[in-house]
């Protein structure tokens, strides 16, 4: 089955699998114990892993295991559910899909990261109605790729089609679920006419000159929450001290991020002594410290249309806005998915925008860190979502 088909009854089955073979055993909330992060080998996870990397946990009064190398989704929320992992990094949409669709007792308590992922071609493409007839690889049903290529899709007047493996229809495109790190050699194969995903796998297919950036997902949705950072429900009501200190971290770690690029790239790369990624510091420099002129070439080629939003290719700022939830709810319902989804239309979105976040931390950390304004970022807490496929 696929990772992006689970029901709660499948997850919980893979969860007992797996806490016998690969991962420790779960430990039972002890207040003293080790921090145990989770994470995927992406630039998404990189707040989590700079506050460990530059012990900001530590600093906090948080003793920390070594994070977790996952290498799913799926794996790393049955890790969760599981209990072996006490925070991780989740897609935006996945923690809707697990808190209402799954009943995981989980609550986001902050914003990993900010845009971070595009939409990459082969070289042939030059425009998105070139993705006729083609596939394209989204990481997970339930991710804002899913619903960013949908949207893009349609506004150029193809249709995606998500079963089935028949000839495709002039104006189809067949969407596919695939590992991030298979994306690049399918796309130099041909068996991808491209793929959407989170860095820094369309920095590889760049550096390998098998693909090109077609567009950057924040160029279509601005500033959009790729990953947010989970945690259990029980630990943020039980322990809401440890809770603070663990976010307050998180929210150092992206202001140390926003300020020291190249040394962030160095840090996640395969050549530094943490090896937390298998990627060179070259692939990573790309997304975190992109040289001079990037952007504009990136405006010429088309990939950025909307310079005067000023987007970064991969940015940090912690605050979870009810307008993005709400607004995720309402696009989640239009988006096609090849799992069970029918728990969406019941979903209020302004309801799930203060029953699935748990913003108390990470307001307080950021008002401790010099505001909103240490972002970047106007200094309230609501914001008018911009979507422009």
């Amino acid at each position: 089955m696929c990772d992006a088909c689970l029901g709660r009854r499948d997850l919980l089955r893979r969860v007992a699998a797996l806490s016998a073979a690969t991962l420790p055993l779960a430990r039972a909330g002890a207040a003293e114990a080790p921090l145990r992060i989770g994470y995927l080998p992406i630039t998404d996870a990189t707040p989590l892993l700079v506050a460990h990397g530059k012990g900001l946990f530590e600093a906090e009064g948080v003793a920390v295991d070594r994070p977790v190398l996952l290498r799913s989704w799926a794996q790393l929320i049955e890790a969760f559910i599981a209990d072996q992992v006490d925070v991780v990094h989740l897609l935006s949409p996945m923690t809707i899909w697990a808190r209402y669709g799954a009943h995981v007792p989980g609550r986001v308590v902050a914003w990993n990261h900010v845009d971070g992922s595009a939409l990459t071609v082969a070289p042939s493409v030059s425009g998105v109605r070139d993705l006729a007839g083609s596939t394209v690889a989204v990481p997970f049903w339930y991710s804002i790729h899913n619903v960013v290529v949908q949207a893009l899709l349609r506004a150029s007047g193809l249709v995606p089609v998500i079963r089935g493996s028949g000839t495709l229809a002039a104006n189809e495109v067949r969407l596919v679920v695939m590992a991030p790190p298979d994306m690049p050699p399918a796309l130099a194969s041909g068996r991808l006419g491209g793929y959407i995903v989170a860095e820094p796998f369309n920095a590889v297919a760049e550096t390998l000159g098998i693909g090109k950036v077609l567009r950057f997902t924040g160029d279509v949705w601005k500033r959009h929450a790729c990953c947010v950072v989970f945690m259990h429900e029980r630990d943020l009501a039980g322990r809401p001290d440890w809770s603070q200190r663990v976010v307050n971290a998180i929210v150092k770690a992206q202001l140390y991020t926003r300020a020291h690029r190249a040394e962030v790239a160095s840090l996640l790369s395969r050549e530094d002594a943490h090896r937390y990624t298998p990627q060179p510091v070259s692939v990573l420099d790309r997304v975190l410290a992109p040289p001079a002129g990037a952007a504009a070439m990136y405006e010429q080629d088309g990939a950025i249309q909307h310079a005067d939003w000023h987007e970064q290719r991969i940015d940090f700022q912690p605050f979870p806005y009810p307008g993005y939830t709400e607004e995720l709810v309402r696009r989640l319902r239009e988006t096609e998915i090849d799992a069970d989804k029918g728990f969406l239309t019941a979903l209020d979105p302004a309801f799930v925008a203060r029953d699935l976040v748990d913003d108390r931390f990470v307001r307080a950390a950021i008002a401790a860190n010099g505001g909103m304004g240490a972002f970047g970022l106007a200094d309230a807490f609501a914001r008018t979502e911009m979507f422009a496929a």
